[in-house]
């Protein structure tokens, strides 16, 4: 029995446009891996615009044909038949009005997607009701309903809350999402934290379940990869909504907290004969040794070593400048470009290692298997942390990541990026066997977008250009659910909502909350804006009188290449503020009891 198909089925090609037969209704569209198919256009094709939350539907189906010029990038859906060599097009979604338009280039695009996506969170979470973290549900169905008959409250799940609200503001200025934010990080500090006198640290609580009155605190991780158990990532997670938070509002109790957290790290976690950090520790003896851990004793992982860097410590750097998170960041980092390369036996890097360094490849689920996003994500945080203290290897490994990952982890069919592949090829095969199936995460995607759009800011290199566009093409045509919002979870290769059960159906969850959607719209904005297209964009502040030491509000929106970004100017309270200091990124806050709302204009350095 051969591989010959011989039956009809439905695909997705995504590409660009390589000629348009008006008399035969048939155009070319060629992949990213230079493929070309024949694409024939029926009565009933239709053809519409990527549309953004909160947008009507652009219909495009009357322009459809005068829209197929040479050059131009478009998904479209449609049916190949065993007996035509010609794709039959149902379905066509263009990503801008005219050949070179993107869409989600302009300005505004990602700043109206996280006002939309908050908006969203600040329903399903609080109604018309008054912010009340008593009322907040880990999980919420795929219209944004409340779970009523799971009361578990996660600590990680409200910090990613909170760090999507606290982001919110940030870029729109809505006062209520601050309210959500600061409401947020203090319902974590009376409820989910711990502060232990003895050690002077702080650690989070799991979560803890609410009955009424009443609530029972969760301590050690009740997941199966982490049962009993302290892992790194929750207590990493727990601060990742409270510092983005701090940003806004120098807030000194979250300062505090973070600090008596990041003690804990280093107390406990941080493996100091041999480097990084540890995956998890005994809930009693805080030891990561203890034989009670079982598969977790004595390991480490990606997560426990390189996710301190995204989720809270550069924005802790960005909000406080100082040198002993710089040279966290800078541990952190190195210990990857050490450790996490594994290039003589596959594209992928390595993931979980023994205390000794050597490679785990028996653990759970991921045996030895590559977490695509997590390779993308080394790249964009190296890029950043390059932009502080450069570094060849830094650039190097990034610019590595960029150029294998194409070919290994992406779709070169369809576009977007695949979830867990084996690491390793099998005997006569030549490609990498997907684990679970060929589905696509979220928030793989905007490890994607994030990477390839920093990477052309900053190296101005069209390969990347490309690919960044590819990707945010289709996050932006496939993952936004425009009838009741929010994104999906997980989407098939061809793009349709994988919806199967558990999570898949969920606009909340264990893993997913406001936060990856939001540092999405966030970063890409910055990027997208700052970086590459040369557009100013507008920044949010409302600082605590006195929080902030000496009255410095540091304003930086992510760590940029030296010299890149200035400010423009400043508002304070809607009046014109002059007290700034533009290429250093700082405003020197006036004197005041009350609080003040700061709007700073960064634009591009000429």
């Amino acid at each position: 029995m051969g591989n010959t198909i011989d039956f009809p089925f439905s695909d997705l090609i995504a590409g660009y446009v390589t000629y348009f037969d008006a008399d035969n209704d048939i155009f070319g569209l060629k992949t990213s891996d230079n493929r070309e198919f024949n694409c024939a256009l029926s009565p009933m094709t239709y053809a519409k615009l990527v549309q953004n939350l909160d947008e009507g539907y652009p219909d495009a189906t009357g322009a459809m044909r005068s829209m197929l010029i040479p050059g131009r990038y478009l998904f479209t859906y449609g049916i190949f038949y065993p007996d035509s060599p010609k794709f039959e097009a149902k379905q066509i979604v263009f990503v801008g009005r005219h050949q070179q338009d993107y869409v989600f280039e302009k300005q505004n695009w990602w700043i109206d997607q996280v006002l939309s996506l908050a908006n969203f969170y600040f329903q399903a979470q609080f109604g018309k009701d008054e912010i009340n973290y008593r009322n907040y549900r880990t999980n919420l169905n795929i219209s944004g309903v409340r779970s009523t008959d799971n009361f578990r409250q996660e600590t990680d799940t409200i910090s990613r809350l909170v760090y999507g609200f606290a982001t919110a503001y940030m870029m729109t200025g809505e006062d209520k999402f601050l309210d959500a934010a600061e409401k947020g990080t203090e319902y974590l500090r009376e409820h989910m934290r711990f502060v232990d006198l003895d050690e002077d640290i702080v650690y989070w609580y799991h979560g803890i379940d609410v009955q009424g009155e009443r609530e029972h605190k969760i301590f050690a991780s009740e997941f199966g990869d982490d049962y009993d158990a302290i892992p790194a990532y929750e207590q990493i997670y727990a601060l990742a909504g409270p510092v983005q938070t701090y940003r806004l509002t120098g807030d000194r109790r979250i300062l505090d907290d973070a600090e008596k957290t990041i003690k804990l790290f280093n107390n406990f976690f941080l493996d100091r004969s041999q480097g990084g950090y540890f995956s998890h520790l005994d809930v009693v003896t805080l030891d990561p040794r203890s034989e009670s851990l079982g598969s977790n004793r004595a390991k480490k992982n990606w997560n426990s070593v390189g996710d301190h860097a995204p989720a809270y410590l550069i924005n802790l750097w960005l909000a406080t400048g100082k040198q002993e998170y710089a040279n966290m960041l800078e541990h952190t980092f190195d210990t990857i470009i050490q450790r996490f390369p594994d290039y003589q036996n596959s594209p992928f890097v390595q993931e979980r290692f023994l205390e000794d360094w050597s490679t785990d490849t028996t653990w759970g689920w991921q045996q030895n298997r590559a977490v695509v996003g997590h390779n993308l994500k080394i790249a964009w945080n190296l890029m950043r942390m390059n932009s502080l203290k450069p570094k060849e290897a830094y650039l190097d490994l990034a610019t590595k990541i960029a150029h294998l990952m194409p070919e290994v982890g992406s779709d070169l069919q369809r576009g977007g990026w695949y979830d867990v592949a084996e690491r390793i090829l099998g005997e006569g095969e030549t490609v990498h066997r997907y684990v679970w199936h060929d589905r696509k995460a979220w928030w793989q995607q905007e490890q994607s977008i994030l990477a390839y759009l920093i990477l052309a800011g900053v190296l101005k290199n069209d390969d990347h250009h490309r690919l960044a566009r590819e990707a945010a093409a289709f996050y932006n045509a496939w993952f936004l659910d425009t009838e009741d919002g929010g994104v999906y979870f997980n989407v098939l290769a061809n793009g349709i909502p994988f919806l199967a059960s558990g999570n898949e159906r969920g606009k909340g969850s264990h893993s997913m909350s406001g936060y990856h959607s939001t540092e999405l719209c966030y970063l890409a904005a910055v990027y997208s804006n700052l970086l590459i297209n040369k557009q100013p964009m507008d920044f949010y502040f409302k600082p605590i009188p006195g929080g902030f030491p000496n009255n410095i509000l540091r304003v930086s929106p992510d760590i940029l290449p030296d010299g890149s970004i200035k400010i423009s100017q400043v508002e304070i309270d809607g009046e014109p503020y002059t007290k700034f200091d533009a290429e250093k990124l700082t405003v020197k806050l006036p004197q005041t009891k009350e609080r003040l709302k700061v709007k700073v204009q960064i634009v591009p350095n000429p």
